[in-house]
């Protein structure tokens, strides 16, 4: 079975989307190395969303470019569900699977389609909902060098839990977005 993996590009100061869900700022991130989104794009079986980012993609979609229309810039294929509490709403996009479940639920549905290969979360309250049921084995992160100053936190919780992470990997190919890896503290 794959992993289920948190995976986002974030600003220096903590932020995954700007005012609006703006994502234009991920282009002061460095483009990744050759190969580099393509190997990441193929590990991944379903993507798990938040409606949220969803109905921003849709209404920005004439403002956005190629690296933030699509997931992993277009290269990436596979099953992609939205969670909201109005899937009805989406029964004439195709191109998703609209669920009102819960996290587990949704986790448990996207590990049976994706098999060997991984989930992968990209959406902030998604993940927090994961976390709090330790569903993440993975967290994916890149760092890109610009200051949003407001709007999406990568995580954002009141009273919440301290979560530890251990390093698994340095992306050494794209130094410039400080690329890491990380596992739950004490998951072996």
């Amino acid at each position: 079975m794959g992993k289920v993996a948190w995976g986002f590009t974030c600003s220096i100061d903590g932020f995954i989307a700007g005012p609006g869900h703006d994502m234009s700022w991920l282009s002061a991130s460095e483009p990744n190395a050759e190969g580099t989104t393509e190997a990441m794009a193929a590990k991944v079986a379903v993507i798990i969303a938040g409606r949220n980012g969803y109905d921003a993609a849709r209404a920005q979609a004439d403002e956005r470019d190629e690296v933030t229309l699509e997931a992993y810039g277009g290269a990436w294929s596979g099953t992609e569900f939205i969670l909201t509490h109005r899937p009805e709403e989406l029964a004439d996009d195709r191109s998703v699977v609209a669920m009102d479940c819960s996290i587990s639920e949704a986790v448990e549905r996207a590990q049976e389609i994706a098999g060997d290969r991984d989930v992968q979360i990209i959406s902030a309250d998604i993940a927090r909902q994961a976390l709090e049921h330790d569903l993440i084995d993975e967290l994916q992160v890149y760092v890109a060098p610009v200051f949003l100053g407001d709007d999406v936190r990568i995580f954002d919780v009141e009273g919440g839990r301290r979560i530890d992470w251990e390093l698994v990997e340095i992306d050494e190919a794209n130094r410039r977005s400080f690329g890491r890896t990380y596992r739950p503290a004490g998951r072996g």
